[in-house]
C-alpha cells in the first residue's frame, strides 16, 4: 500500500495548531479540556498566521515516515532547514540547496513506494513523488505559472548511522532539487512585492514582481525588508532584464551581516551597504534611493518615508524622501489625477463619465468628431493627457485619432490606419496609448496579421516586430502599460484566446527607432478562454473570462501570472471590463443586462448608463 503523506503530515500538524493557539492566540479564547481530538492540517489556505514547526525523525522511523516528514519539513521556515535536513544523509544534507527554486502543486506532493523487486533492496528503498503542478519561482524569486501539468519525482532513501554513529536509519541520499510545497503551503510562506527598475533609457520606474519569505528567510536569515531590499539589489527578473536598467552599479549589496532592517520613529530607513558603493555620485545614489523607495512602499507591513544609503562605514551617500520619488513615476501626478472613464454610447458617440460624479447615467459627449455623430465608434482608447482619442470605426475597418478637448472645425480626420480583413471581427483591435504619448493596434486581417506602432499617435504606423506571431495565431487585443515596457495580449490560436505578457523593446529614435515586442509569457494558463483584460495598477490586471470547466468571472491577476486575493463580486453578461492605474478608481463594466456599471471596492456594482458599450480609462 501506498503511504500517501499522513505520519509526517499528522505530527507536524499538531504542533502547527498549537502554535497556532497557545503562541499567536488566532482567535483562540481558552483551550478546551473536553470534546473529541480531531487533525488539523498544517496546510491552513489563507492563514498566513499559522507557522509549522515541523519534528525530527524518531528513532527507528520507517521508510515512509521519513519521506512524509521530511516532505512536511520543507514546508517550515526554522533557520537552514535544520529540521529537514536531519531527514538526509549527510551528504545530502550539504548538497541540498532550497534556494535553488520551488516547485508548486495544487496540494501537498502525494509520496508512493516504488513496487518491491523493481527498485528496492535490503538497505534502499525508492518512492514516487506525485502532484499536479502548477507554478515554478526561480532562484531570483520570480513566479512563472504553468497549465496545470503533472508532476513525477522521486526520493530514494538508504541506512545510514545513526544520529550517534550507532545503528543504521532510515535517510534520503537523493531527492528532487530545490522546494516542493503545496499552494496554500507556498501562500503561507511567502508574499508578494514588486522590485522597481527603470525603463532603458528613461527616468521612470518599472515593477517587476517577485515573492519573498513572509517570516525570515530560512536561509539568508534576513527579515522581509531586508529580503526585498538584497533582492532588489540582485537586479531584474530574468525576463524584464532586457527592458530595464538598475542604478545600484554590479557588486554593490548589503553590508556584510546585515540580515535585519527596521525604520526608526521617523520611518527613515538607513540602509548600509558595502564597500562597491562608496565612490558612487550623487545622481546615481538618488536613483538608486528611488528605487529602494518605490519598491520599500510596496511591503504594507513597513512604511517607510525616508531612505538613508550608507557607505560601509556608516556615512551618508544620499537621502531622499517619499514626496521626491514622484519624479520618477511615469505620470508625474502619482496617479492621483482624477480617473475620468469614457465609454461609446448608443448613437456611436464617446462619451465621458467625470470621476466621482454623483449624476450618474448623464454623461456628456466629447467635443470634437468623435463626440458631434461624424463618425460611428466601435472601440476606442483615450490617451493617459485626456486631450486625444483614437476611434475604430468603419465595421472596424479605421482607425482615426482626434481631439476630445476642444471641437475645432469639427470634421473628421482621415484614418492612420487601415485594414483589409474581409469581416469586421478580421480587422482592427481596439488601440492602447502607453504613457509615451504611443499608440498601438493590431491588424487581425488573417491574410496579413500585423502589430503597429504611431509614435506620438499621427505619424506613419510602424509595423512592429513580433517574431512568435505564427500562422494559425493573432492579436485578439492588447493594452499597453503606463510606463511603455508591457503588453497585456489576448492571443487568439483555433478557438481560445489567451492571456500573455510581452516586452516592449525599443532601439533609437525618431524615425529610425525600431520596436519589438517578445517573449509573450502565459500568465492565465489555467483560464480556458478570456474576453477582455485592462491595466489596474503597476502589476496588476483586471480580466473577463472563464476557468476551465468554470463560468465567466472578472478577477485580478498579476501581472507574473498569481492571483489577486481582492475579491469581485459576480456580474451577468459581461463584455468588457476597464480599470485605472489609480488602484481607488472603481472598476468599470460593459453589461448586456446593465448598460454601464462601476464597481468600488467593498460596495456592489452600481448601474451609470443604460445603455452603452466599450467603457475604457485612459490609456
Amino acid at each position: 500500500m501506498g503511504a500517501e503523506r499522513r505520519h509526517g503530515r499528522g505530527r507536524a500538524a499538531r504542533v502547527a495548531a498549537l502554535l497556532a493557539c497557545g503562541v499567536l492566540l488566532a482567535g483562540c479564547g481558552s483551550m478546551p479540556d473536553s470534546g473529541d481530538v480531531s487533525q488539523v492540517k498544517a496546510s491552513v489556505p489563507g492563514d498566513s498566521q499559522v507557522r509549522v514547526y515541523p519534528v525530527t525523525p524518531r528513532e527507528n522511523a520507517e521508510p515512509d515516515e521519513v519521506v512524509n516528514g521530511f516532505l512536511e519539513a520543507m514546508t517550515g521556515d526554522d533557520p537552514g532547514f535544520a529540521t529537514a535536513r536531519t531527514y538526509l544523509t549527510r551528504k545530502a544534507a550539504r548538497e541540498w540547496k532550497p534556494e535553488e527554486g520551488t516547485t508548486v502543486l495544487t496540494a501537498a506532493p502525494v509520496s508512493r513506494p516504488e513496487p518491491s523487486g523493481i527498485r528496492e533492496s535490503q538497505d534502499r528503498r525508492v518512492y514516487s513523488l506525485h502532484g499536479s503542478k502548477v507554478a515554478t519561482v526561480d532562484g531570483r524569486h520570480a513566479y512563472r505559472p504553468v497549465r496545470t501539468t503533472k508532476y513525477s519525482g522521486a526520493i530514494q532513501l538508504v541506512q545510514a548511522p545513526g544520529p550517534d554513529g550507532k545503528g543504521k536509519e532510515w535517510r534520503i541520499d537523493n531527492l528532487p532539487s530545490g522546494l516542493l510545497l503545496g499552494e496554500s503551503d507556498f501562500q503561507r510562506n511567502y508574499r508578494a512585492v514588486n522590485k522597481y527598475y527603470f525603463a532603458s533609457g528613461r527616468h521612470w520606474v518599472v515593477a517587476d514582481p517577485v515573492y519573498i519569505r513572509q517570516r525570515q528567510d530560512p536561509v539568508t536569515r534576513m527579515d522581509p525588508v531586508a529580503q526585498t531590499v538584497k533582492a532588489l539589489l540582485e537586479g531584474p527578473t530574468n525576463w524584464l532584464e532586457p527592458a530595464v536598467d538598475s542604478s545600484f552599479p554590479t557588486g554593490v549589496a548589503l553590508k556584510d551581516g546585515v540580515t535585519s532592517l527596521t525604520p526608526d520613529d521617523q520611518n527613515k530607513l538607513k540602509v548600509p551597504l558595502n564597500e562597491k558603493a562608496d565612490n558612487i555620485g550623487f545622481g546615481t545614489c538618488r536613483r538608486m534611493a528611488a528605487q529602494l523607495l518605490f519598491t520599500l512602499g510596496d511591503l504594507a507591513s513597513t512604511r517607510v518615508e525616508q531612505v538613508e544609503l550608507q557607505r560601509e562605514d556608516g556615512g551618508t551617500l544620499c537621502l531622499m524622501g517619499e514626496s521626491q520619488k514622484e519624479n520618477y513615476r511615469p505620470d508625474p501626478s502619482g496617479g492621483l489625477r482624477a480617473a475620468n472613464s469614457y465609454f461609446i454610447d448608443a448613437s456611436g458617440r464617446l462619451a465621458k463619465l467625470e470621476a466621482g460624479a454623483e449624476n450618474v447615467g448623464k454623461p456628456s459627449t466629447v467635443p470634437g468628431p468623435f463626440g458631434n455623430g461624424s463618425v460611428k465608434a466601435s472601440k476606442v482608447a483615450v490617451d493617459r493627457d485626456e486631450r486625444r482619442a483614437a476611434v475604430v470605426s468603419d465595421d472596424d475597418q479605421h482607425l482615426r485619432v482626434a481631439s476630445v478637448v476642444s471641437d475645432g472645425a469639427g470634421e473628421l480626420p482621415p484614418p492612420v490606419v487601415r485594414s483589409r480583413g474581409a469581416r469586421p471581427d478580421d480587422r482592427l483591435s481596439a488601440p492602447s496609448w502607453d504613457g509615451r504619448g504611443g499608440l498601438w493596434v493590431a491588424d487581425r486581417d488573417p491574410a496579413d496579421p500585423r502589430l503597429l506602432f504611431l509614435p506620438d499617435g499621427s505619424e506613419e504606423p510602424v509595423q512592429v516586430a513580433a517574431p512568435w506571431l505564427a500562422e494559425g495565431m493573432r492579436i485578439e487585443a492588447l493594452r499597453v502599460s503606463e510606463d511603455g515596457v508591457r503588453m497585456a495580449l489576448l492571443l487568439k490560436e483555433g478557438d481560445r484566446t489567451t492571456l500573455h505578457i510581452g516586452r516592449v523593446e525599443r532601439r533609437g529614435t525618431g524615425a529610425k527607432q525600431t520596436v519589438q515586442v517578445v517573449d509573450p509569457q502565459a500568465i492565465a494558463p489555467r483560464m480556458e478562454s478570456v474576453t477582455s483584460v485592462s491595466w489596474a495598477g503597476q502589476s496588476r490586471l483586471v480580466v473577463l473570462g472563464k476557468l476551465a470547466g468554470g463560468v465567466q468571472q472578472v478577477r485580478y491577476i498579476q501581472t507574473d501570472g498569481s492571483t489577486s486575493a481582492a475579491a469581485i463580486p459576480g456580474l451577468n453578461q459581461v463584455k468588457v471590463v476597464a480599470a485605472s492605474n489609480n488602484e481607488r478608481a472603481p472598476l468599470v463594466a460593459a453589461s448586456s443586462d446593465d448598460g454601464i456599471v462601476r464597481l468600488y471596492a467593498g460596495a456592489n456594482w452600481q448601474p451609470m448608463v443604460e445603455k452603452g458599450t466599450f467603457p475604457v480609462y485612459p490609456g
